[in-house]
């Protein structure tokens, strides 16, 4: 795995009409591209992940896996506004000399891959012959889809939607409420709002579960237990753990920046017809007891984009199935694309 930093070199102008000047992207390549530039394999991670693919998905990348390096070149960047490296609140403004913390500009899906665009001409990718992503690196697969079209070959979407829904920007909304309840919130510092965040990540795998996976992982096998549930327990440490990996402006930052998700928006079409303009052969795929992005999104993307095949996975683990069902996702892609993954 090697991980490497791009600066773009240039007042990078954002969607909402802010600006980020040199932003630098992070991110992680396996494997050689091909002489023919024909094995390229992008990956987008979701909202609090990293470009360390295949750490996240060890279950599908890495030597003797579906995306494996040593036939694929595989690429997964960091997103914008994110603590790991590419530029967000935990970065300096050249423009100030101080950090960005609250100041840093909003961002949309559509600048974080006009971003991936700048890297991937650094990178000399011409053609992206697969590209990757749940949940919200669907989102940005999706639009890369629609604004470079010639650009991606195949694909394959996971729990994702064309346009954030309002449950969905309810959900956020709770999350972002968590944190300005945090007396630090307002303060110039980088833990500003951290407990907050820790409260936003239990909100959250509320979400990214679902009831049948907390019976069946949660639930108490002594009737006297009348404090200190496991599940109570299951959240709390879940929100420690989030609060020693990530910063909570990029995670207040990031909530508002899936709020921005909408294919239809200055495109002048219904979504249908936006959906309907994806030729890509591409291959969507729901979890069962997703109750975040639940099937109908997905079955209402593989309706209308023309090349789209539909599977919908069995699984107890909810939204989060797509992080942990590997071997049925992997077969899944085996099945659709198979001159591609033999």
């Amino acid at each position: 795995m090697n991980k490497l930093f791009y600066t773009i070199e240039k007042q990078f102008q954002l969607e909402l009409g802010g600006q980020l000047k040199n932003p630098t992207i992070a991110y992680t390549t396996l494997g050689k591209m091909s002489p023919n530039k024909d094995n390229v394999v992008w990956v987008f991670h979701a909202l609090t992940a990293a470009s360390n693919a295949e750490d996240w998905w060890d279950g599908l990348i890495g030597e003797g896996k579906l995306f494996d390096p040593a036939h694929h070149f595989i690429v997964c960047a960091n997103i914008l506004g994110s603590c790991y490296g590419s530029t967000g609140p935990n970065c300096t403004n050249p423009e100030t000399g101080e950090l960005y913390l609250h100041d840093f500009p909003e961002i949309t899906i559509r600048d974080t891959v006009n971003a991936f665009i700048e890297l991937r001409n650094h990178l000399g990718i011409e053609k992206i012959n697969f590209a990757i992503g749940g949940s919200c690196g669907g989102y940005q697969l999706l639009e890369w889809l629609l604004m470079e079209p010639e650009t991606i070959e195949d694909f394959c979407a996971l729990v994702t939607t064309a346009q954030e829904s309002p449950w969905g920007v309810a959900i956020h909304t709770a999350h972002r409420s968590a944190i300005e309840l945090d007396s630090t919130w307002k303060n110039k510092d980088l833990n500003a709002g951290l407990e907050g965040m820790k409260t936003a990540r239990q909100i959250g795998l509320l979400f990214y579960r679902n009831h049948e996976i907390y019976d069946e992982l949660q639930k108490e096998d002594n009737a006297e237990v009348t404090d200190n549930f496991r599940a109570s327990s299951y959240l709390k440490y879940q929100g420690e753990k989030l609060a020693k990996r990530f910063n909570p402006i990029s995670y207040y930052k990031l909530t508002q920046w899936l709020d921005t998700h909408n294919i239809t928006r200055g495109r002048n079409q219904d979504v249908k017809k936006v959906l309907s303009s994806i030729t890509q052969r591409g291959l969507i795929i729901s979890v069962s007891s997703d109750i975040l992005c639940p099937p109908e999104e997905q079955k209402f993307l593989a309706q209308h984009i023309p090349n789209a095949k539909y599977i919908e996975i069995d699984s107890l683990y909810g939204h989060d199935g797509f992080l942990l069902e590997y071997e049925k996702i992997g077969l899944a892609i085996k099945t659709r694309f198979p001159k591609i993954f033999s």
